[in-house]
């Protein structure tokens, strides 16, 4: 990220705040969704790859939930499309 992202800058205090990842990439892609309606709205569409030893034993949908629960409020308004991969250490 060449330049200072507020909602990158959000997402990586969030997401390093709740599961202390090794890795974490963080893809704004909003620019590609312009005109659909959460764009319209405000919210943005990113990716995230998300490397943390908290997703040891933990089914992938439960890996999801635990990086929305670290989005938490800011899934109502910031964000309105998050593309999760979530890996192990050993995954990665």
């Amino acid at each position: 990220m060449t330049e200072e992202n507020p909602r990158i800058a959000m997402i990586h205090e969030r997401i390093t705040e709740a599961l202390k990842p090794t890795v974490l990439e963080v893809e704004d892609e909003s620019h590609k969704h312009v005109g659909h309606p959460g764009a319209q709205a405000g919210g943005g569409h990113f990716n995230v790859l998300v490397v943390s030893a908290a997703f040891e034993g933990v089914p992938l949908i439960k890996r999801h939930r635990m990086v929305y629960d670290a989005m938490g409020d800011a899934m109502e308004s910031e964000i309105h499309a998050l593309s999760i991969k979530a890996k192990t250490p050993d995954e990665a």
